[in-house]
């Protein structure tokens, strides 16, 4: 077992299109080693090997977050039958890392009950499956999606994390400009049962009151892009949109491990949620 270096980066990447998830193309998995931003920690994650060959592999992105910690997001899991065996290796290989709170986003299978185990804790991830119903609109509100039009609007904080994203794959943006200020709403689009016409929001900068004020012409907006529904976390979101829609039963898990770290400082900025679309 190693880290993944530099110099790993396309081997890996072509491991992960074809043993964890071959609708996503070796390029798009070269872009979650190689982010856009500027930090990139001290490796790419960790893989095992046998006789050479790569037989499994955990994915780290890292960055240093808004509120100044550094940061390593477990991005991708995949160990070959043969070698499960070696898994926890691979794992503890990543959190043995000093200095770092470490965020597992988008856990599966067996992973969050062994998460859990290793001091990693729930996000309260409530949903709400809201319909982006069709809108009259507001002649005061207005969505802008043109990157030239987002970065005039955009300012400190929100500005840096639109450059920092807006080269990632999978992160869609708009910001929504009324006389009361602007929300800059960062989002994803999210396939479940092979439907790909879910918005999943990954962030809001700006001020929420504006975007939960505007909601109703976002969805939309939404909707004229082909996604009808939108998976709405309160905790990303802030709010809770009304109108038509349901709380979901069992809402994805996301996890974080640190010490001292309160969930309200975890984000799902600089992770594979807007870097990987799958």
């Amino acid at each position: 077992m190693q880290p993944i270096g530099d110099d790993d980066v396309e081997r890996v990447a072509a491991f992960l299109h074809a043993r964890l998830n071959r609708r996503v193309p070796a390029g798009a998995w070269t872009s979650l080693l190689r982010p856009p931003w500027a930090h990139r920690g001290p490796n790419r994650g960790f893989q095992l090997l046998a006789d050479g060959e790569v037989v499994g592999v955990y994915a780290a992105v890292y960055s240093v977050s808004r509120t100044g910690r550094s940061v390593c997001n477990l991005a991708a899991f995949c160990v070959l039958d043969g070698h499960r065996g070696h898994s926890l290796r691979l794992l503890r290989a990543i959190i043995r890392q000093p200095g770092f709170v470490f965020t597992d986003l988008s856990p599966s299978g067996s992973v969050p009950a062994l998460n859990a185990r290793l001091g990693f804790e729930h996000l309260d991830t409530a949903t709400r499956f809201a319909i982006n119903a069709p809108r009259l609109a507001r002649h005061a509100v207005r969505i802008a999606e043109r990157p030239e039009d987002i970065r005039a609007l955009l300012e400190g904080t929100d500005l840096q994390v639109y450059d920092d994203h807006c080269g990632a794959l999978a992160a869609r943006h708009l910001v929504v400009h009324t006389a009361e200020g602007y929300a800059y709403l960062m989002y994803r689009r999210v396939r479940r049962k092979r439907l790909g016409i879910f918005a999943a929001p990954i962030f809001v900068g700006g001020d929420p009151a504006v975007l939960r004020d505007a909601w109703p012409q976002v969805a939309a907006r939404l909707l004229r892009h082909g996604l009808p529904v939108t998976l709405a976390e309160e905790r990303v979101l802030g709010f809770t949109p009304s109108g038509f829609g349901r709380a979901l039963g069992r809402p994805r898990p996301r996890m974080f491990r640190g010490n001292g770290v309160d969930a309200c400082e975890i984000d799902y900025l600089y992770s594979e949620l807007p870097l990987l679309d799958w």
